[in-house]
């Protein structure tokens, strides 16, 4: 038994290289048959969602589609409109704030298993996304297809997607690499930003999605970088994706991100997509006008640029083509079943979080025959459609409002809209007194506003203006405070707001864009038929100056129109609010419970650990209370004596335990002492400080339940 299992890695490996060498060898023996034309052809569109195979040797086209959060419906060959099919409805997923927000990596697998099989099944090989840029301020307008302010999280979740995703042989392709943090001037704006903030905040879940998701395509981000565009970045793509990284996939520039044919060609960019094309020739040659089209071609021909960067360029779309659209093996994919369905719910179930929840107001008891006042537009209001490039065709979209009406049959449910986010004729105070009348009549009132997917809100190329609720939501709620009392607020965003009214309302719910399932989820969790268990992946200020990208002024967001300069540093999120002793309106990593936890026996298995070590962090979870439920216990590390400015803690190890009520358990968190270091900026490498650390166990970043003193050696 021993031999056998001394030798199996071996043989894997040893599988592993003979399949990477016959890949290899099947590319090279396309390549050689290949024209110089039909190469550059595989560089650059054919259409708005495909890029060209080569008919006479049987390769096959390469077809992308948007989105994250599911497939987006069919575009038309080249212009923007919709092609009106009546196929290509599909499950609407929660986005990904919301899945983030579950802080479970096992059920982020399964996402992506479900998404891929929906890809494959319309017959894209490449879906556009996920999206890993960093949550900086709540006023990005696309923050809500992100995974949130903290790049440990976010790297532990995106690798569960990406690996579920290419199951189904659909290459994930993780955006927008990188330092895309704003909509307003995404085109042009010019990033500074120091190494240590790049390499400790905005890199690590792009590196986790290469090297551990082992990611087949990236997507360049249409901003610059120290006066380069990132979708032809010597540093991003050149050294640190391709060198540094070993990345052995494809660079896809984001759609007209594309500025240069020399840049294009030598600083990394594989396939072109999205740039302005030549409206006077045929559609089958409009995208030869393309910077990567006849141009590049020029280069080739004249010596001026060399083959072989062609030549890899191609060898990279056909490896490409290899794992997705040549593997005959691939599975045929599903869609629109319930399964996906089901996984989708789980998703918005379990990334529902409960914000507040003063005397017990949630759950509402389905027995009683209440009168629910449900108030505002958002729980009628579809949040599938709009919102930019994730948008979607959803086969069925259960609203809020829907969801309550079906779960809630003995209650009286009556709704008033009582805002409008639309250009209407509609008389506003009119509105709000059909809400305060309804909500007065009313045992329980449960608003449900937040922000939308309209342009200003959460939506793609603008961002938000302010932190506040729009369409005088904040009045609304102080109003309706006074008619009845007995109010829950249920918040519809991918973003952070204020709320002036917190301490005039019973209970607060963030539970995000949740999809084709969002009213049967939003009832589960009303309900009580399942507990929240979600986790805010990313800080509430109370605030916007308390923002860490907004402290420093307008040269820090949203920039001067040409410069923006990352003041904070690698001071982001909860990193920030921790290290300058602001408190937060909710701290990263909050979420209440209908039931209660308690973390006990907290130890670290040593005191002393040197460079190689792992930290082996033991508790013991009990579920204290009278429902059964899951706690998400984090393990934050913070050095106080360190040489450099350090956070005073960041997140290093999490685990989400479900327990049944009265239930106890032995639970472990695995540290490698390694992932300790800073990036030292003046050795250009990671530097890992001998000296006292501080490890900080709880359910929050502001709920610490223990602290353990280590020292590394």
């Amino acid at each position: 038994m021993q031999i056998h299992s001394q030798q199996t890695p071996t043989n894997q490996k040893t599988t592993a290289q003979a399949r990477t060498e016959i890949t290899a060898f099947k590319v090279d023996s396309i390549l050689s048959l290949m024209t110089l034309k039909e190469k550059i052809s595989m560089c650059h569109a054919q259409s708005q969602f495909s890029s060209p195979g080569i008919p006479r040797l049987g390769i096959p086209e390469l077809w992308m589609s948007d989105g994250p959060h599911g497939i987006r419906a069919e575009i038309n060959w080249s212009n923007w409109g919709y092609s009106g099919w009546t196929n290509d409805y599909i499950t609407a997923f929660p986005a990904l704030t919301c899945l983030s927000a579950t802080f479970n990596p096992s059920l982020s697998k399964q996402y992506g298993v479900s998404i891929g099989e929906e890809a494959r099944y319309r017959k894209k090989d490449v879906l556009l996304g996920p999206g890993v840029n960093i949550y900086r301020t709540p006023l990005n307008g696309r923050n809500f297809e992100y995974m949130g302010e903290d790049p440990y999280l976010a790297s532990k979740m995106v690798v569960s997607y990406i690996k579920g995703v290419q199951m189904n042989g659909v290459a994930a392709c993780v955006k927008h690499f990188a330092l895309n943090n704003q909509e307003l001037w995404r085109n042009h704006i010019n990033v500074q930003v120091s190494d240590r903030a790049l390499y400790e905040i905005y890199l690590p879940a792009f590196e986790a999605a290469v090297k551990q998701g082992e990611a087949w395509s990236i997507m360049g981000a249409y901003n610059q970088f120290r006066g380069q565009h990132c979708s032809h970045h010597e540093l991003l793509l050149n050294k640190i994706l391709k060198t540094d990284w070993s990345f052995d996939g494809v660079v896809i520039s984001d759609w007209g991100g594309t500025h240069s044919t020399k840049e294009a060609a030598l600083n990394g960019l594989d396939i072109e997509m999205g740039s302005p094309i030549n409206t006077k020739t045929s559609p089958r040659e409009a995208f030869d006008a393309n910077f990567l089209g006849t141009t590049f071609l020029e280069l080739v021909k004249s010596g001026e640029i060399d083959e072989c960067i062609l030549n890899d360029k191609v060898r990279r779309i056909l490896r490409l083509m290899m794992r997705t659209t040549l593997d005959s093996s691939r599975p045929l994919g599903k869609i629109n079943n319930i399964e996906h369905s089901q996984v989708a719910r789980q998703v918005a179930i379990e990334g529902v979080v409960l914000l507040k929840n003063k005397e017990d107001f949630f759950p509402l008891n389905p027995a009683k025959k209440l009168t629910i006042a449900v108030i505002g537009e958002n729980a009628v209001k579809s949040m599938t459609t709009g919102g930019g490039s994730s948008e979607l065709k959803a086969n069925y979209e259960i609203s809020p409002f829907k969801g309550l009406q079906k779960r809630f049959k003995n209650a009286s449910i009556i709704f008033s809209k009582g805002y409008t986010s639309e250009d209407s004729n509609q008389n506003h105070k009119s509105l709000i007194k059909d809400a305060l009348l309804t909500a007065s009549s009313a045992d329980v009132v449960l608003f449900i506003g937040g922000l939308n997917k309209n342009t200003g809100q959460d939506c793609e190329a603008a961002d938000r203006e302010e932190l506040k609720l729009p369409y005088n939501q904040d009045y609304l709620i102080s109003e309706l405070q006074k008619v009845n009392p007995n109010i829950g607020v249920l918040l519809v965003s991918g973003n952070a707001v204020s709320m002036p009214w917190i301490s005039d309302v019973k209970a607060v719910l963030q539970t995000w864009y949740l999809g084709s399932e969002a009213g049967n989820a939003i009832a589960d969790i009303i309900s009580g038929d399942e507990n929240p268990s979600g986790k805010l992946p990313f800080s509430f200020p109370v605030k916007l100056t308390d923002n860490s990208a907004h402290f420093f002024g307008e040269l820090s967001y949203p920039g001067d129109g040409e410069t923006q300069y990352y003041k904070d540093g690698i001071l982001v999120g909860y990193r920030w609010h921790d290290t300058k002793n602001i408190k937060p309106l909710f701290s990263f990593g909050h979420g209440l419970s209908y039931s209660s936890f308690k973390i006990t026996d907290i130890k670290s298995d040593k005191k002393i650990y040197t460079a190689n070590d792992s930290i082996n962090i033991t508790y013991n979870l009990k579920n204290t209370g009278s429902k059964d439920g899951a706690e998400v216990v984090q393990v934050y590390i913070g050095m106080s004596n360190s040489n450099v400015l350090r956070a005073l803690k960041e997140l290093k190890g999490f685990k989400k335990t479900y327990l049944r009520a009265g239930n106890q358990t032995s639970e472990i968190i695995t540290i490698n002492v390694s992932d300790l270091s800073f990036y030292d900026e003046s050795i250009s490498n990671w530097n890992l400080e001998k000296g006292s650390y501080t490890i900080y166990v709880g359910n929050a970043s502001d709920g610490v339940s223990e602290q353990i003193n280590i020292k590394v050696k």
